[in-house]
């Protein structure tokens, strides 16, 4: 029973946590395991004579999942090549996940490197956007003191007539 405690808890944990590239490539390499050992087993259950021991179904197994297909052993009974095509379809998913993960994770990391980017322009752009608004004010302040008093600014978060305290 502490064994199926562990699987709960591992499974409500990846799916309580925000999906990452090593909680993907866990899962993906247990399931991948999982597939082997178990197509292992049943090979040798149901096609015996093909598949003697257990090592012998293992090499086939990997082989079949990794879709390398040596040929040296192969499935004769009709259980056993169906068994076959399953590990085969596992294969060929599991070099589609690793191959959409990788493509994944450089997307994301571009897209990061990009974003950052157009943040530090946003951020000069608005730098250089005060620092033209506080040298036209400091003008106005020129202007002012040599002409007399100020007009009323009714821009927004002003009262109109109001001026600010020192102007």
């Amino acid at each position: 029973m502490g064994r199926l405690n562990l699987i709960e808890r591992r499974v409500a944990r990846y799916q309580r946590e925000p999906p990452s590239v090593r909680n993907a490539a866990a899962v993906i390499v247990f399931a991948t395991v999982l597939v082997v050992l178990g197509s292992a087993a049943l090979m040798t259950l149901i096609d015996g004579e093909e598949y003697p021991d257990l090592g012998v179904a293992l090499w086939w197994a990997l082989q079949t999942v990794t879709t390398v297909g040596y040929g040296d052993v192969a499935p004769r009974q009709f259980g056993g090549r169906l068994v076959g095509a399953l590990v085969m379809l596992e294969g060929t998913a599991f070099i589609a996940i690793v191959t959409a993960v990788i493509t994944s994770t450089f997307i994301t990391r571009a897209t990061r490197g990009n974003e950052a980017m157009r943040a530090r322009g946003e951020l000069s752009d608005i730098e250089r956007i005060e620092r033209r608004l506080d040298s036209l004010e400091r003008k106005l302040d020129m202007l002012v003191a040599a002409h007399g008093t100020r007009e009323p600014d009714d821009g927004p978060g002003r009262a109109s007539g109001s001026r600010e305290p020192g102007r």
